[in-house]
């Protein structure tokens, strides 16, 4: 799968950044909820607790993939700015912020640093 996303990564994102990972996530009840039990209103914020469920929590469900780059919390830090410097589709927020969706998640950078992050359902 990474190199069929590499070369499309490649005409996606222009001006030198490149795929760094990508993964694939379920979201889930427990991924729509803070670690203070607050209800998460904004795509990004679940997609940033779904990332602390895997890797900090060890919260893994059955659709989910790894990735090595959410791994940091610092990493986690800049979901929101990249993901405006990336997009997300319409619908694939909709679907977040409901809970029940697998995405895809694609993240691009340029060396260890990320600069935007793409979302959409995954099909």
């Amino acid at each position: 799968m990474a190199s069929a996303v590499n070369a499309q990564g490649s005409i996606r994102s222009g001006g030198g950044a490149y795929l760094l990972d990508s993964y694939v996530a379920y979201i889930s009840e427990d991924d729509l909820y803070n670690s203070n039990g607050e209800r998460l209103r904004e795509p990004w914020q679940i997609i940033r607790q779904d990332r602390a469920n895997v890797h900090r929590f060890g919260i893994v469900d059955a659709d989910d993939t790894f990735d090595s780059f959410f791994d940091s919390q610092a990493n986690r830090n800049q979901l929101e700015k990249m993901l405006r410097n990336g997009s997300i589709e319409r619908q694939a927020a909709r679907d977040i912020v409901r809970g029940g969706a697998s995405v895809l998640v694609e993240i691009y950078g340029r060396g260890d640093t990320g600069t935007a992050v793409y979302v959409s359902v995954y099909r």
